[in-house]
């Protein structure tokens, strides 16, 4: 009797060092861990090699399907661990789950809800095959099933297997918890990541678009809306606005990012050599053509086009672009086979093209293909929460180029936010690089700046036009500001605005031609300063 109690207590004691060499590395395993199948296979390999146990199984519920499946196990098959599937309440596992309780099976081939759908256990044999599972729970919600199949003999305690197992299922369940909010963060970090992404991927590649004014957001907000399509953009705006750096966010923003992004001036080149940059000439088909040239558009197949003042083109030339916005197919110069491309086409102008339609200078069927999605780019007057923005980084970009470490005085920083900037960023960035390569001190004050943008500050300012070329050489007739105790800027604007729109009856299109503006820029005066027709008669 005194040997029978000494033999059981030392098999007790061999079992526990047993249960917790297996928990020891079962932990080690966990702590390690990044892959969770490959985590839980380890796991239920420490079962069979430390605890003798011959099959070991992880069914988790599959939320899609709602079927229990095995995530893991050791000793089965791929084929075996395909037809493992049970429905939640089928089957000695159905029943541990709907029940959240553990079960025992003394001999598998006596119990009829043994359903050995796996295959994996012979039909008969001499030693008796034993079965536990325990409830995999998640705050007391059952997720799954833990199994195994052993050798039981009359020494064996069905009681110590199923605590043991139950205190593995408890860590499982932790380590799937952990595994999920590590997924979770990590789907939260990447959409965050995204995010920033498309806020800043063009920093890196020279078309940051910088600012994060109303105006602006509303450009970032139609960028974001169009990326995923192939919509033909119109971007509209001033010159020196940044249409350019626009035009490649959307291009990058989109599926065709790692295709072609082919830009054309439309008014840089004359008509018979817009047409052949556009869509290429065949050997012979005029004088010089000494060899087949692809065209523009041949090269940004399945890419993007930017057709940079569209307003610009011809209008023989108009009615093949039609072509190629309609049908997707045109002919080189000098040849007869039709080319098909996939293009984007994104086009920018900074002329009104309803009043070049109005004039019969663009045609109306072209310019509503072109109009699709416009976006029109804020001037830089209209955004000034972006200007100190915009100055750091030209200041920091130009330091940088010219190895240098200048600072912009309070005096200076002050003149520039009330300054009208009428070449819009275009012009901040030239005057910005020519103030810090021609500095001789450490900071960059109001002398730095160039003698027609100080015109303005001594009272001989212009009136703030769309401009191609700097404010201080533009052609332009200057409209003198008077000095202190005088009519300001804003006044002289307002009445030299008033006295067109009544010399020309209140019609904007003369009025606006008179002033050197668009209609649009007229119209935007008008609203500015308050202006009506009724006002003329009271």
């Amino acid at each position: 009797m005194d040997n029978d109690i000494s033999a059981l207590l030392q098999r007790k004691e061999s079992t526990q060092g047993l249960e917790l060499r297996a928990l020891h590395r079962i932990t080690k395993l966990i702590g390690r861990a990044v892959d969770l199948d490959q985590t839980l296979a380890s796991i239920l390999r420490v079962l069979h090699d430390t605890m003798r146990m011959q099959r070991a199984t992880l069914l988790l519920l599959d939320k899609n399907t709602q079927r229990l499946t095995i995530r893991a196990s050791c000793g089965l098959t791929e084929e075996e661990e395909l037809r493992g599937v049970y429905k939640p309440n089928e089957g000695v596992c159905g029943k541990i789950f709907l029940t959240k309780s553990p079960f025992v099976v003394p001999d598998i081939h006596s119990e009829p809800l043994f359903l050995n759908r796996t295959g994996s256990r012979p039909p008969l044999g001499k030693e008796r095959l034993s079965f536990l599972g325990v409830p995999v729970l998640l705050k007391d919600v059952p997720v799954g099933v833990l199994s195994v199949d052993r050798l039981f003999g009359r020494d064996v305690s069905f009681e110590e297997d199923v605590r043991f197992l139950t205190v593995l299922a408890t860590l499982i369940a932790q380590f799937i918890t952990l595994h999920e909010e590590i997924k979770r963060k990590e789907a939260k970090l990447q959409e965050e990541n995204r995010s920033l992404k498309a806020k800043l991927h063009s920093r890196h590649k020279g078309h940051f678009i910088i600012g994060h004014s109303k105006p602006m957001r509303d450009v970032y907000s139609i960028i974001e809306k169009i990326a995923t399509s192939a919509v033909t953009v119109l971007l509209l705006g001033e010159s020196g606005t940044g249409k350019e750096l626009v035009a490649r966010a959307v291009h990058e923003s989109g599926g065709r990012r790692d295709k072609p992004f082919i830009k054309v001036n439309c008014a840089a080149l004359p008509e018979t050599l817009l047409e052949s940059e556009l869509f290429g000439h065949e050997r012979g088909a005029f004088t010089g053509a000494h060899a087949t040239r692809p065209g523009r558009f041949e090269l940004a197949d399945n890419g993007t086009i930017f057709l940079d003042e569209i307003g610009e083109m011809p209008l023989a030339l108009q009615a093949k672009m039609l072509r190629v916005l309609q049908e997707k197919q045109f002919e080189r110069i000098g040849g007869g086979k039709t080319m098909d491309v996939d293009v984007r086409i994104i086009a920018a102008t900074n002329v009104g093209l309803e009043q070049a339609v109005e004039q019969g200078n663009f045609r109306a069927d072209l310019y509503y293909r072109l109009n699709v999605v416009p976006i029109v780019l804020p001037p830089l007057r209209e955004r000034l929460e972006d200007i100190p923005l915009l100055l750091n980084h030209f200041l920091s970009t130009s330091n940088q180029r010219n190895s240098k470490n200048l600072l912009l005085t309070s005096d200076l920083l002050d003149f520039l936010m009330d300054y009208p900037w009428p070449g819009n960023v275009r012009e901040m960035q030239n005057i910005v690089e020519r103030m810090v390569i021609l500095a001789e001190g450490d900071r960059l004050t109001l002398s730095d700046l160039t003698p027609g943008v100080l015109a303005w500050r001594n009272g001989s300012g212009r009136l703030a036009v769309e401009q191609e070329v700097p404010l201080a050489s533009a052609p332009a007739a200057a409209i003198e500001v008077q000095q202190p105790g005088r009519k300001s800027l804003h006044d002289i604007e307002k009445d030299e605005v008033e006295a067109a729109l009544r010399r020309h009856g209140w019609v904007q299109v003369r009025a606006a031609k008179e002033l050197g503006l668009t209609q649009r820029q007229i119209g935007y005066r008008i609203k500015k300063y308050g202006l009506s027709r009724l006002d003329t008669y009271r």
